[in-house]
């Protein structure tokens, strides 16, 4: 069998799973994928790989590699390395991204980028999958169009051994093979796909029978729009091209409880887990405000948990309770929640290389590991409804999962899925036939992730605690009857620091209660640049609107201080650009920024209020990028004169892309180049580490 190396760069699993999905897929097409994760470098070889090579590379952060890609990226950026190095590799590279992201798909484009410079050829063209829009509508035909590819790479690898005689090390000119394009072989691979029609009957049958349930069918369905469980033509009536059927590969078995103990530690976690007290929390909005944003303090003291001004941290959180309890009740394991779950791979099992989970933790009991260790609420995946659809005895609601993993039902899977954000529980409950075992659920859920926020607050100013803020995340979900929920983290955080919840005040003012502290489980996040310049007289500029003016409060408490201990420094300029909905209801540090001004601390502040009515006949400055523009000439010289430094904390979606380009333009109009050359120069800000950005969707 054709062998070819298959490597995934992962942050969360989605990288590692669509690599999966690529090695189950690739021996009913005659190959053999050598799967391994990138980071395991003992167990392949680049210098010396004769195979095709396929690469799946997610991004993370705001445009960085994995983590699990690290130490491989940084091995191949070495500069000794010769521009031959890869010579004789031929890859074809998925990247994962989020367009709401300015660097989208940038881990993988790192990586492609570096292949090519050290001589590697693609055999297959590169393919950007969009975690906004939907990771599948590239992804599926791009790992259609691989087949086709790869045969081509070996008969063309074939053909130079024929005609050499022996392996031997062709020319760059010679060696060079033109990318094949997706959609040039994207027909030709779809004949391998599961059809769902009868192929048996001659095609002028089968269209007049079409056109007779076509005229049947239109007068009962032409007042109906198309549900999450129902299907309008022309779906309802198309032949399917639908995903093969993921491999089971769990053996499950529930074992009554001795009463042993758990604790959140059985969590797995690649970083130390620290657990600490909710010493302080104070709402910073007014109860009219349209969002609500929480101030929560933890104490550290007791830890060796350390931090610096602009790091982040994780959060450890559960599921919902209450949706907990309603899953095992549709499960109808209610009665077995605190049995332990022993897991075993299946001895007959056709998954290559079936491991057990590492999220679920030995021996936990069910309850716990639908609480702490799956993310329940995530957007069940194709192959996921392909599976349930087997596990569905009414035949009309089997057909409609069908359908929603089917290429034929890509717009109604976002539509009904993906953008009204359904999960797990909500699919059980629409398909009530829908009996799925325990096992299937343990195979595709993935792990419930932790939450990263911003550190916002200085050890200085508060020694032995930590401060952090977020917004309470509510939002709809549905698509006919809308319902309220309230983000998995933050919606928990919420109800735990209720009993220590202050009302509005100044953050640096209020006191904590006397109150029983409740505890929760954070753990550092891998060092970024994300942190003031290590000299003190290089300025800055900060753009942080709502939230996002977080880690800027840690930076300023942490300047303060510094200014104190050496009276007689040279600190540099401080610009803070602040936005929210109104000055009375979420600005958000007020009094700490006048402050801060107040002191020299922070030497110019800038805010805008994009809901209020503007005052006397002045245009009103509604958002952050509305002030950078006002003081562009400012911005432009501390920027590229002075050469300080800019960071962005905030909404990636709107936010961040704004004042990006809002940069770009400030460059072009102040420096007089066009738009390209401004985008360079925020390029190389961003390689010296002088544009930071700390942004999320």
């Amino acid at each position: 069998m054709r062998r070819f190396l298959l490597l995934y760069a992962t942050q969360q699993g989605q990288a590692k799973a669509i690599a999966e999905e690529i090695c189950e897929k690739a021996v009913a097409h005659g190959f053999c994928a050598d799967l391994h994760c990138i980071s395991e470098s003992d167990k392949y070889d680049l210098k010396t790989e004769t195979a095709p090579l396929v690469v799946v590379v997610s991004t993370t952060g705001t445009g960085d590699p994995p983590d699990t890609a690290r130490k491989f990226v940084k091995e191949i950026q070495d500069k000794t390395l010769p521009v031959d190095f890869f010579a004789h590799l031929r890859y074809g590279l998925l990247g994962l991204g989020d367009s709401e992201y300015t660097y989208f798909c940038n881990g993988g484009k790192v990586i492609d980028r570096r292949l090519q410079e050290l001589g590697a050829r693609r055999f297959y063209a590169t393919g950007h999958a969009d975690d906004c829009v939907g990771l599948e509508l590239v992804v599926e035909p791009w790992i259609d169009g691989l087949w086709a590819a790869l045969a081509k790479q070996f008969r063309s690898s074939r053909r130079k051994e024929e005609m050499s005689g022996a392996r031997t090390t062709a020319p760059p000119a010679a060696r060079r093979t033109d990318p094949v394009n997706p959609e040039l072989i994207h027909i030709e691979a779809q004949v391998e796909l599961l059809r769902l029609d009868d192929s048996g009957r001659k095609d002028s049958e089968v269209a007049e029978q079409n056109a007779v349930n076509r005229r049947q069918s239109s007068a009962l369905i032409a007042d109906l729009e198309s549900s999450l469980t129902r299907s309008v033509p022309p779906l309802s009536q198309a032949s399917l091209n639908i995903p093969a059927l993921p491999p089971e590969y769990l053996q499950v078995h529930l074992q009554e409880s001795l009463g042993q103990e758990e604790s959140r530690a059985s969590v797995t976690s690649m970083d130390p887990v620290f657990q600490v007290p909710i010493s302080k929390a104070i709402q910073l909005t007014t109860n009219d405000a349209i969002k609500t944003t929480l101030l929560v303090e933890l104490d550290i003291s007791k830890t060796d948990f350390t931090y610096q001004p602009g790091d982040a941290f994780n959060v450890i959180c559960p599921n919902s309770d209450s949706e907990v309890q309603s899953l095992l009740q549709r499960l109808q394991l209610t009665d077995q929640r605190e049995h332990r779950v022993l897991l075993k791979v299946k001895a007959d099992t056709k998954k290559k290389g079936a491991a057990l989970p590492q999220h679920i933790p030995e021996k936990c009991s069910l309850q716990f590991i639908l609480t702490w260790c799956l993310d329940i609420r995530a957007i069940p995946k194709k192959a996921f409804l392909r599976a349930l659809a087997e596990c569905t005895r009414d035949g009309a609601e089997q057909r409609r999962l069908r359908e929603l993993c089917s290429r034929q039902g890509a717009a109604d899977y976002s539509r009904f899925l993906r953008d009204a954000g359904l999960g797990l529980l909500d699919l059980l409950l629409a398909f009530p036939s829908c009996q799925p075992p325990l096992g299937l659920l343990l195979e595709h859920l993935p792990k419930l992730q932790p939450r990263p926020y911003s550190c916002a607050s200085s050890s200085l100013s508060y020694p032995g605690k930590l401060r952090f803020v977020f917004n309470v995340v509510e939002f709809l979900f549905g698509t006919t009857s809308l319902g309220l929920r309230r983000g998995v983290c933050t919606g928990w955080l919420a109800a735990l620091a209720e009993p220590v919840l202050q009302p509005h005040a100044r953050a640096s003012q209020a006191d904590g209660g006397k109150t029983l502290a409740p505890e929760i489980s954070i753990s550092p996040r891998t060092t970024n640049s994300f942190h003031l310049p290590s000299d003190p007289s290089v300025p800055i500029i900060m753009v942080g609107p709502g939230t996002g003016v977080a880690p800027f409060v840690g930076f300023l408490q942490h300047r303060e201080k510094l200014q104190e201990q050496h009276p007689d420094g040279h600190f540099g300029a401080t610009w803070l650009f602040f936005g929210c909905r109104h000055q009375d209801r979420d600005y958000l540090f007020r009094e700490e920024l006048r402050h801060f001004r107040k002191h020299g601390v922070l030497t110019h502040l800038k805010v805008s209020f994009s809901r209020d009515a503007p005052v006397g006949r002045e245009a009103p400055v509604k958002y952050v990028q509305d002030n950078l523009r006002l003081h562009s000439e400012q911005v432009a010289r501390l920027l590229l004169r002075e050469r300080g430094c800019v960071y962005v904390c905030g909404d990636a979606k709107n936010m961040a892309k704004d004042v990006h380009d809002t940069l770009a333009e400030i460059i072009s109009k102040e420096v007089g180049v066009d738009k390209l050359e401004a985008m360079k120069t925020l390029a190389t800000l961003k390689e010296e580490k002088r544009y930071l950005q700390d942004i999320w969707s």
